[in-house]
């Protein structure tokens, strides 16, 4: 598997063990973090840092410690997916329950949604917020008012979603009915009324 970030690689190798490459203030170098990384099964990036989910369910992290990279994540366990936006992380605990860390303008911080995160199937972000999709298909969202984090306009819409995509600023759920909910920042695709006619029977979204 190779990640990257904005400069720079991470490498997984078939034994689990990391090689990384690129611009050092871009998680570059792994070297600090290097004797945790050991049976790593997933990685992904923010704009500028790595989050490591290792076989046991653990997190390690390197990179800009404002993109979310500062390690600090030894606590966790039983990680079960993570997601980034450009500067944060948010990862999915086994019981459901969400973690975030990073940059709070960009979603390293839902307190203000906490309660909400509750039976978290998975976890979508954009530059700068997250929409978390819940048992049942609700959604709930947070971060950054400019990237898509505010769903207030639509949420009475989201009901029975079962994917979410997003573009830099905003976002768009297809619901069980195969029809489509976009919000966010209209010229980054979070506005469909336009299309709105169109798009039944929908299966899947790609974004640029």
């Amino acid at each position: 598997e190779l990640v990257s970030s904005q400069r720079a690689f991470c490498a997984v190798k078939r034994d689990g063990s990391v090689v990384t490459w690129g611009d050092p203030n871009s998680g570059g170098d792994s070297s600090k973090v290097q004797h945790q990384l050991r049976r790593v099964q997933k990685v992904v990036s923010s704009y500028d840092a790595f989050a490591a989910i290792l076989l046991d369910g653990s997190v390690v992290t390197w990179g800009d410690e404002r993109s979310g990279g500062d390690n600090c994540q030894s606590h966790l366990r039983s990680v079960q997916e993570i997601a980034a936006s450009g500067a944060a992380f948010a990862a999915i605990l086994a019981d459901g329950r969400v973690e975030t860390w990073g940059d709070d303008r960009y979603g390293g911080d839902c307190s203000s949604v906490k309660a909400q995160l509750l039976d978290v199937q998975t976890i979508c972000g954009s530059a700068g917020a997250f929409a978390a999709l819940r048992r049942g298909g609700q959604v709930t969202t947070w971060g950054g008012a400019d990237y898509g984090a505010d769903s207030s306009r639509v949420q009475g819409q989201l009901k029975k979603v079962q994917q979410i995509h997003s573009t830099f600023h905003a976002f768009a759920a297809i619901l069980e009915n195969g029809s489509v909910v976009c919000w966010g920042d209209a010229d980054s695709g979070g506005d469909c009324s336009s299309v709105s006619d169109q798009l039944v029977d929908v299966l899947h979204i790609s974004s640029t």
